[in-house]
């Protein structure tokens, strides 16, 4: 006799990133240095409630306003430390991350704009459990 088991989406599903994703769409973030700037800088954290197929982060701020470079990182101690991607005035960043967070901070003490656009799987974020702490070069 076959025991039968039942076929869910999870991280190593091939179908599950091969599929159309669900979209995520946030504009307008505003990218705050906070008052204490360079003892203790705000860090913006999204959350999504599942897995990303892909992600795209934007600088919103024009080429021709004020430098206002933003940091763009997986972990707040990565955007607070030094694993992060720098993204400057009208930059995009864009790469295929299975991710449930992303943390934003502004490198000067300069507000910035960001938006984040993402394609979800039906992977609930439960099951992506990495140290993305920082501290091994990914954050």
């Amino acid at each position: 006799m076959s025991t039968f088991n039942s076929y869910q989406a999870g991280l190593h599903n091939v179908g599950s990133f091969q599929v159309s994703s669900s979209p995520y769409a946030t504009a307008s973030l505003n990218i705050n240095p906070g008052p204490d700037f360079a003892s203790d800088p705000v860090v913006l954290r999204l959350d999504f409630d599942r897995v990303s197929k892909f992600i795209i982060v934007k600088n919103e701020i024009s080429v021709d306003k004020a430098d206002a470079p933003i940091r763009l990182g997986f972990s707040e101690n990565g955007v607070k430390g030094t694993n992060y991607i720098l993204l400057f005035n009208d930059e995009s960043f864009a790469a295929d991350y299975k991710v449930t967070q992303v943390y934003l901070m502004a490198h000067t003490a300069v507000s910035s704009s960001a938006s984040v656009h993402a394609g979800m799987t039906g992977i609930h974020k439960s099951q992506l459990q990495h140290n993305w702490s920082g501290s091994l070069g990914v954050g």
